[in-house]
């Protein structure tokens, strides 16, 4: 087996690097591009507000792009717009499309190998995961104890290269825990000792080795982070200055393939600060330099990719939010998309640093957007 995933990861590098290289070459001009899926709906409504429009949450490594749109009759659609700018629209099968209801498919990874996870809302209501394959197909699973009444059910959130995908599930008394799916479909459910509410992040908190990351909170709501290994053995963690109580505490975002992590705190005056944890335990925190520091505000990263480079939001004093993307090295570099009224929000960094995200235009319509640094 190990052989087996250092061949296909080892191919994999190969083939990155070949693309890369001319790219890196090239000189450094900062380009941001909108995204809008064809067909996407152009007005807000309070049927699907925030979130009408097109919104993206992922990226590979060669550009690909994931994500979710609403069309004119509030119906969500998942897309997966190539690196050349073709669009797929797609439905899991027994998605809800009636008109106004918000319900559909939303895709939310994707991996080198273009196969996608995400979530469905049947017409019941009722969240159920899916993973499309490169060739189209979709398959559709719950997890052992999900919920089946309304706003329950099973949502996945991440997908690693091996097609292992990490999400949660609602039960039916409406609590959060997390799961872990392996690529031939075998399902289980985990939650850190103390837990009242497990959430592995979105995006990209499942790792190449199956390492998964996320958060929860304990009985008094105070929240921690969490890394949980191939072996299913979780640790748990608290960042430097984290709060304690009303969901102050520590938000683990992300894993990359070298086991760092990368996520914020809410410390006790509410101000979220960005971390970076290594294996050994040891952290690096950071807050960019424009962020304000008032109650509300701060600094938060989402993803890390393979180079330890990190992108998530900061507020500035009119509580806007604005991306970002910090270099390893630590140097800040701000993301924002044109036309944003409402902030803009990363969502994901690939291997070579171009970003993926979402934005709110003066009429509270989202669109995504693409960064290339």
């Amino acid at each position: 087996m190990t052989n087996r995933k250092q061949a296909r990861f080892l191919s994999l590098t190969l083939l990155v690097a070949s693309v890369a290289l001319p790219a890196l070459a090239q000189p450094n001009k900062p380009t941001i591009t909108v995204i809008d899926a064809p067909g996407a709906g152009t007005v807000s409504s309070p049927a699907c507000a925030p979130f009408c429009g097109t919104t993206a949450y992922a990226i590979n490594v060669f550009g690909d792009i994931v994500g979710s749109y609403t069309d004119a009759n509030i119906v969500p659609h998942g897309f997966l717009r190539h690196a050349d700018g073709r669009f797929v629209s797609f439905d899991a099968p027994g998605a809800g499309l009636g008109a106004g209801l918000d319900q559909g498919t939303a895709a939310y990874s994707i991996n080198e190998l273009n196969a996608i996870a995400g979530q469905f809302q049947d017409p019941s209501n009722v969240f159920h995961a899916f993973v499309r394959d490169f060739y189209g197909f979709i398959t559709t699973f719950d997890a052992p104890g999900a919920g089946t009444g309304a706003y329950q059910g099973t949502l996945a959130f991440s997908i690693n290269l091996e097609g292992a995908t990490t999400g949660i599930y609602i039960d039916g008394k409406n609590v959060y825990h997390g799961f872990a799916r392996s690529y031939q479909g075998d399902t289980v459910s985990f939650d850190p000792p103390g837990s009242v509410y497990t959430y592995p992040c979105q995006e990209t908190c499942i790792n190449y080795d199956g390492s998964i990351v996320g958060f929860y909170a304990d009985a008094k709501s105070t929240v921690h982070g969490f890394v949980r290994d191939p072996d299913e053995k979780i640790t748990t963690f608290d960042a430097p200055a984290a709060g304690t109580g009303n969901f102050k505490g520590t938000y683990a975002a992300s894993i990359n393939r070298e086991g760092l992590i990368a996520g914020y705190t809410v410390d006790s005056k509410n101000v979220a600060h960005g971390f970076v944890r290594y294996p050994d335990g040891s952290f690096t925190t950071f807050n960019d330099p424009v962020a304000a520091a008032g109650s509300g505000q701060g600094t938060a990263p989402f993803s890390i990719n393979l180079e330890a480079a990190t992108t998530g939001e900061y507020l500035d004093a009119s509580n806007i939010s604005h991306g970002f993307e910090r270099a390893p090295g630590g140097q800040f570099t701000t993301v924002n998309a044109p036309n944003a009224v409402g902030g803009t929000r990363p969502t994901m960094n690939n291997w070579l640093g171009v970003v993926t995200g979402y934005f709110f235009d003066a009429n509270s319509v989202v669109h995504g957007f693409l960064w290339n640094p």
